[in-house]
């Protein structure tokens, strides 16, 4: 029998060891998810909300022990690790707020003789496919409107983080979920694969990389569904020179290293004024300089390791590329005593005198390195912004609102922030261009995703 193994990035201790699914039990799942979900679309829809809701309260009620297996999943500090489940509770309660809304009849002007109006209604069923680094966020951003629209769920989670999926499914059984509506697969690429081409799958959510992105469409060609895409992205910062230095330099340091770095929308490089920019630096540093590299189980780490040693490795490359091509790194990682190439344990990196030609600069480095980058003036900003083959988010800082809106309006990407940056509004819609994706989840265009529009065309007798 085959088996997954989630090896801690704190030590390289087999954390959690579980089977893969079997070709049966993949094809049991299928069947109970097709066979629950014509009962579960008829439910009303506040039985729905209520279910969601007391699903959200019992993960609320284990957050700590769910923030301690994050923390030997994949690395968070334990200090920080148990906000993600805060964050899942804001998402899934908005989404569950707005669904009476967001998922009513549109109604057309009346017209004599003539009964019109637009129904929104469920696909049928969803397999959402979710990554590691922040395993409940990104999962609840297409599974709860997926089931409150009235679909089942199939959640197919990284290996790296299986429990979430557990837990996940676990919760909204003991909340009165029926049994079929949600059910969690661990299961390997190729199985992921045939199931993304099964006929009972009627809709895809994938949130990883673009090459693993790439394959999801490449299984799902021909089969004419929705498939919503995530991909990540080499998220922009841009400092003009009347920001608030101080709360810009503190917003992209946290942006760009937090969770060390393994964030679809951190900042990923900054452009900042040239007035400003030898301050920004210096300030930037010194922040780095006090941040503490450890165990991520040891309450006073705020910065713990990568995944993988292979991803520490890979950002070690790219900054290692930078200063061979002459770009300047400004801390001394021989401070940070963990800090060793072959681990997962990495110091912080800033780097200055760097340019587009530069992996660290074009590529997603998912890791804690910044680097920033001289502008003279927002036409030269916005030219390297917009010089990259992602487009997640962007952020602006300034004390001119107008200017930053002329700004915001010509990014190419799917959000943009102002004075802030590295954080989902359940409220607006989370989506990306180029190689960041496509699709949509969240806010009441995110319901869209995972319904189809019905016409009603009645004509009096």
């Amino acid at each position: 029998m085959q088996k997954l193994q989630c090896l801690s990035p704190i030590d390289n201790s087999i954390y959690v060891e579980r089977p893969l699914a079997t070709h049966d039990q993949i094809g049991c799942a299928l069947d109970a998810a097709s066979g629950a979900q014509p009962a579960w679309r008829h439910t009303p829809l506040a039985e729905r909300v209520a279910i969601v809701r007391q699903a959200v309260n019992l993960l609320i009620d284990r957050k700590d022990k769910l923030g301690a297996e994050l923390c030997w999943m994949m690395g968070r500090p334990i200090r920080c690790a148990s906000g993600e489940i805060l964050g899942f509770a804001e998402r899934a309660t908005y989404m569950a707020d707005i669904a009476e809304s967001a998922l009513a009849d549109i109604q057309l002007p009346d017209k004599p003789g003539y009964t019109r109006f637009i129904r929104r209604e469920a696909l049928g069923v969803s397999l959402v496919i979710a990554p590691w680094n922040y395993p409940y966020f990104t999962a609840v951003n297409a599974v709860v409107p997926s089931l409150l629209a009235g679909n089942s769920v199939i959640l197919k989670h990284s290996a790296q983080t299986p429990l979430c999926a557990e837990h996940m499914v676990e919760a909204f059984a003991e909340a009165g979920l029926p049994a079929g509506v949600f059910q969690y697969l661990h299961l390997s690429h190729g199985d992921v694969e045939q199931l993304v081409r099964a006929p009972e799958i009627h809709h895809i959510a994938f949130t990883g990389s673009v090459a693993a992105g790439t394959a999801v469409e490449r299984a799902a060609a021909g089969r004419f569904i929705p498939v919503g895409l995530e991909l990540g992205g080499v998220d922009p910062a841009y400092v003009r020179a009347d920001a608030d230095l101080p709360q810009a330099v503190a917003s992209v340091v946290d942006g760009a290293y937090f969770n060390s770095g393994q964030s679809c929308c951190g900042i990923e490089r900054a452009y900042v004024h040239e007035s400003l920019f030898d301050e920004f630096v210096e300030r930037a540093a010194a922040l780095l300089r006090d941040y503490r590299l450890g165990r991520p189980d040891n309450p006073d780490t705020n910065l713990g390791p990568l995944v993988r040693a292979e991803a520490a490795d890979f950002v070690r490359g790219q900054i290692d590329e930078a200063v061979a091509a002459g770009a300047v790194a400004h801390i001394d990682t021989g401070a940070f005593s963990l800090d060793r190439r072959g681990t997962p344990y990495m110091a912080p990196q800033l780097l200055t005198n760097v340019d587009s030609s530069m992996r660290v600069m074009r590529e997603e480095s998912f890791g804690p390195v910044l680097g920033v980058q001289k502008v003279r003036d927002d036409s030269e900003a916005l030219a390297l912004i917009n010089d990259s083959d992602f487009g997640l988010t962007a952020a602006i800082y300034s004390r001119d609102e107008q200017a930053a809106m002329a700004l915001a309006d010509a990014i190419e990407t799917g959000t943009v922030f102002l004075n802030r940056c590295d954080y989902l509004d359940p409220a607006l819609a989370w989506t990306g261009i180029k190689h960041s994706g496509r699709g949509c989840t969240l806010s009441s265009v995110g319901y869209e995703h995972v319904t189809r529009p019905k016409s009603f065309h009645f004509k009096s007798t």
